[in-house]
């Protein structure tokens, strides 16, 4: 008997675009990383590109210009892997990045047409070796979360030299980051199976924690806007890829659960 489910998105075909509407120039590859490889803020589109060993940073804008065409330019931003980039919530033009290469960057990006930045308005060394996860916190302009491989500090960009906390540490490799839409709580998902939820403000261990996820394989978290609620995605016992809602206030079991089907690795 075969143990794993048939995908009910087996047969499924997905919509493409018109190609007047498609970007081009785009050389996105395929990187191992626990962050995003992609970000966007309301003007600017940023992305991770396979030159330079993805080091390099591809640029592009939300709208085509004039010519209804996009611009795509490249920066250099990392003598590494860019593992994780984040726009700042208070400034469409404000980039985090951080690297294999054990720094966090911040960028004063431009429109994709113009001159960009020869380098880092600022440059972060939390010294915890390659680090996988920023985000920027949805409420306090220029604080930052930086997960390396166990561990998550806290940083005030304003103030360079050392971390404003750094918080317990995880029990595996930490795979996902989210704060709360009110900027209150930090959640994280972990290869330990484990969903935490920290409130930094208050203690520097988890206010929540539960043995939440099926699989170790890779998984997300997200705060569901204006609520108490988390979504997670990852994969169930079968391999299948699944999507799980939380109370995060008490996240000894799922609230409800979808399966997306079957994955191939």
């Amino acid at each position: 008997m075969n143990r794993f489910k048939t995908s009910k998105f087996k047969n499924t075909t997905p919509k493409i675009g018109k190609k007047d509407g498609w970007i081009n120039n785009v050389r996105a590859g395929s990187f191992t990383s626990q962050g995003n490889h992609i970000k966007s803020s309301t003007r600017l589109v940023a992305f991770n590109t396979d030159q330079a060993g993805g080091g390099m940073l591809g640029l592009t804008s939300v709208e085509p210009g004039s010519d209804g065409r996009w611009t795509v330019t490249v920066i250099p931003c990392h003598a590494d892997l860019i593992t994780d980039l984040d726009f700042s919530p208070f400034d469409d033009n404000l980039l985090a990045t951080c690297s294999a290469d054990e720094t966090v960057k911040l960028w004063r990006v431009c429109e994709p047409e113009q001159e960009q930045p020869g380098g880092a308005e600022v440059t972060l060394c939390p010294g915890e070796g390659r680090l996988e996860l920023v985000a920027f916190h949805p409420t306090s302009s220029g604080l930052l979360a930086v997960g390396s491989t166990k561990t998550v500090q806290l940083w005030d960009t304003s103030r360079q030299q050392s971390a404003l906390a750094v918080l317990e540490p995880h029990g595996d490799q930490l795979q996902s980051l989210s704060w709360k839409q009110d900027g209150s709580l930090l959640a994280s998902s972990c290869k330990d199976k484990k969903l935490r939820v920290f409130d930094p403000r208050a203690q520097l261990t988890p206010v929540q924690s539960a043995q939440g996820l099926q699989s170790n394989k890779d998984s997300r978290i997200l705060w569901v806007k204006d609520s108490d609620h988390i979504l997670t995605t990852g994969f169930d016992q079968m391999r299948g890829r699944e999507v799980r809602l939380w109370d995060s206030r008490k996240l000894g079991s799922s609230l409800g659960s979808a399966n997306l089907g079957t994955s191939n690795g």
